[in-house]
């Protein structure tokens, strides 16, 4: 039986699949993260948006400090009432100010938060084919070993089978060699037996 080779169209599938692979591994490579640039834009942003909360904090706490010791200041005065909406009223601009730093830097950071989240599946979207491409090449491979393996089996099976076939003709021709030479071997006994025998009848005869 001759060897059958591997099938040619599963090698042929892995073999494409691998060389598209390779081809789109430098632009994955060059892809694989954010810009120095962009990163630095966004940690610059961030950094921006922490001052901004730590001024807006510290504007709140020392608002509410300057209303502490003003609402006990105005208990030294004459128009307490009116000392201390005075002084709610500068609190009231103090927070809106606090406000205003607070919300900016939250803004900033959600601002960053999305332009890397949608980067991140910008990026994830253009490797998903690669990956795909990727797995179709280890399935082609295993598809194919799977199919040369078995093709292997079943050749290695034949053999058996050719090899078993063969000693069982060559038992067969050395027992019809055997019983050929057991034939003649018993011919020629019986020819002598008979020619004993012959020779002992005429032997045994009375001469004339």
């Amino acid at each position: 039986m001759k060897h059958r080779p591997m099938n040619h169209r599963s090698r042929s599938v892995a073999f494409l699949l691998i060389a598209l692979f390779a081809l789109n591994v430098p632009a994955l490579a060059g892809e694989s993260g954010p810009t120095p640039e962009q990163l630095a834009d966004w940690q610059q942003r961030l950094d921006q948006a922490a001052v901004l909360q730590a001024e807006g904090k510290a504007v709140r706490s020392a608002a509410d400090e300057v209303l502490e010791a003003k609402n006990t200041a105005c208990y030294r005065k004459f128009l307490v009432n009116a000392c201390q909406r005075d002084a709610r009223r500068e609190h009231v601009v103090a927070a809106k100010e606090a406000r205003r730093l607070e919300t900016e830097a939250k803004l900033l950071e959600r601002a960053v938060k999305k332009e890397q989240r949608i980067d991140k599946d910008q990026r994830a979207a253009e490797v998903a084919p690669v990956r795909e491409a990727e797995l179709e090449v280890r399935e082609a491979e295993v598809k194919a070993e799977r199919e040369a393996a078995a093709e292997r089996a079943a050749e290695a099976q034949a053999n058996k089978a050719r090899k078993a076939e063969e000693g069982s003709q060559r038992k067969a021709a050395d027992a019809e060699k055997y019983r050929k030479r057991q034939e003649a071997h018993d011919a020629k006994v019986a020819e002598k037996m008979n020619e004993a025998a012959r020779r002992s009848a005429e032997s045994a005869m009375p001469p004339k």
